[in-house]
Parts: C-alpha cells; structure tokens; sequence
C-alpha cells in the first residue's frame, strides 16, 4: 500500500476533527466515563484491528485511550490507517 501526500491525508482529516497528523503518524486522544467504558472500546477496537489486520500504537491510562496509527510497511500514513480510523470512530463515538 502506497503512502498517502501530506496533502491527501489533511483533506482525509477534516472528516475526523479527532484526530491529528504529525510524526508521519495519524494520533487521537478519547476519554471516557471511567476505566471499565475506555478497557471495553479498546477490547471492541482490538477486534477490529485483528480482522483488518492493522495494529496501532496506543495506550491508556485509567480513562483515557491515546492511539497513534501508521503503516510501518510504508513508513507513513496509508489508506489502511484511514480504514481502520472509521471503525474506531464507529466504536468511540457511536451513532444515536
């Protein structure tokens, strides 16, 4: 999968005011209610990175989820990031 320009991945960003692109990384902070409601998004978002078979880099601490998405293979930001991006924002900030 090719890189994406700088250009490219801002015009792909304004979809997701969440997020930032910096460090040929895309990054997002989430908080939630409590630690149980940030441990369960990441349980449901590690499911979806499994079966896209796309990792990211993250961490939590109690209720706070921090993740840095990039395509190691490509060494910057590809379509795959973007994908796996609408998913986590399909489970953090669900439709009502």
């Amino acid at each position: 999968m090719d890189k994406l320009s700088n250009n490219d991945i801002e015009k792909k960003l304004l979809r997701y005011p969440d997020w930032d692109y910096f460090d040929e990384a895309l990054h997002a902070e989430f908080e939630f209610e409590n630690f149980k409601d940030c441990f369960s998004a990441m349980s449901r978002i590690a499911f979806e990175c499994e079966a896209q078979n796309h990792h990211p880099n993250w961490s939590n601490v109690y209720n706070v989820l921090t993740i840095s998405l990039s395509t190691h293979d490509a060494g910057g930001v590809t379509e795959k990031d973007f994908k796996l991006i609408e998913a986590i924002e399909s489970i953090v900030e669900p439709e009502e």
